[in-house]
């Protein structure tokens, strides 16, 4: 369960990077909605003791309950389906006492872990048919868990993840181009239908913002009125920014056009109280959280580790590409976190136990 392990080997450039990033969250919270700021340095601290903490655990000796975490995960998932707590038009948490938690950011890194263990377990038959099934038939299902939310964005997360995961434990390349002939395809015809204006695949709202991102001008005060002043507060950042805090009338943030700006677009407070400058900084800390990642992964002791690894680093850079996608309207507004960055404890708290695992990976790899 615990082992010896080198100081030398432990990576704290990962970890740098990491408080980093957390610290711009705390900061930029600060300015979004001041009244949560000591909730999220708490967060920030109880994560970074589990990462630690996690981190002197053998992922080995974790991923045997690898059954048990994919049973716990579908129970929470389920207990969210039937007595989740309800907010913003959906049944995404579940209240226990003063505590509340979306379990579906949980179940990203659940996931990860599962599939690390059961692809390795199953990695001489992964490219077999009835292998094949079982890795869909095991994904799909908290998927549509977490869709009967409903959090469709969260949904196509755990696909990608899903799908890099299975990439890295040593599907076939046949397999991926076959599947993607398939899926693209699909893709197509399902964003047709979904536009229907009788369609019943995916929730109205949902539909309103894709065809917010398609036709901005029709949607302007409606469902892409939040997206376009976001991309005019990152704008009027320019290089510099116009300071932590302003009192500018002219702020974004300041005249409240934004709505909830401590979460799904705290990119925009950034950009405008930061500019160009603080805006690139963010970036390049998801990017060089995810090749860290990936460059352990690289070097894991197994496929396990690599998954792991892997799995970690492309959640970071997916999701964080997805956000800042959403607040400079290069995509449909979707409602997920930024990495470290975005309020929100489960997600905090859910992204430094994964990186707990990532940490142990590095430390086994190069004993």
């Amino acid at each position: 369960m615990l082992k010896r392990y080198r100081l030398r080997n432990y990576d704290f450039k990962l970890i740098i990077m990491i408080l980093a990033l957390s610290i711009i969250g705390i900061v930029a919270i600060g300015s979004a909605k001041e009244s949560l700021q000591t909730k999220q340095i708490f967060g920030v601290v109880a994560g970074f003791v589990l990462m630690i903490t996690i981190s002197f655990f053998d992922y080995n000796w974790v991923l045997k309950f690898y059954w048990l975490m994919y049973i716990f995960n579908l129970g929470l998932l389920l207990w969210v389906a039937f007595l989740g707590d309800a907010g913003g038009g959906a049944e995404r948490w579940l209240e226990i006492g003063s505590f509340r938690f979306q379990p579906s950011e949980l179940a990203k890194i659940i996931l990860i872990l599962f599939f690390a263990q059961f692809i390795m377990v199953h990695k001489e038959k992964l490219n077999t048919f009835r292998n094949m099934i079982l890795c869909i038939t095991f994904a799909a299902v908290p998927v549509l868990l977490i869709l009967k939310q409903p959090d469709l964005s969260t949904s196509i997360i755990v696909i990608a993840v899903f799908c890099i995961v299975m990439y890295i434990g040593g599907l076939s390349y046949k397999i991926i181009l076959g599947v993607l002939a398939v899926v693209i395809p699909v893709a197509v015809i399902f964003l047709s239908l979904v536009l229907q204006p009788d369609q019943e695949l995916i929730e109205d709202y949902q539909r309103d913002r894709i065809l917010a991102f398609i036709n901005p001008e029709e949607y302007a005060m409606e469902e892409a009125y939040q997206q376009n002043n976001s991309v005019i507060a990152i704008g009027s950042g320019q290089l510099s920014g116009k300071g932590y805090k302003n009192n500018e009338i002219s702020s974004v943030k300041n005249g409240n056009y934004i709505l909830e700006p401590q979460t799904d677009f705290i990119f925009a407070v950034i950009g405008e109280e930061f500019g160009f400058q603080g805006s690139c900084v963010v970036v390049a800390l998801l990017i060089l959280i995810g090749i860290e990642c990936l460059s352990v992964a690289a070097k894991a002791k197994d496929s396990a580790g690599r998954m792991i690894a892997a799995g970690m680093g492309s959640l970071v850079v997916i999701q964080g590409f997805f956000n800042i996608g959403v607040a400079t309207f290069l995509l449909p507004n979707t409602g997920l976190p930024l990495p470290f960055v975005s309020y929100g404890l489960t997600s905090l708290m859910s992204l430094y136990i994964g990186m707990g695992f990532v940490l142990n990976v590095r430390l086994q790899y190069m004993r």
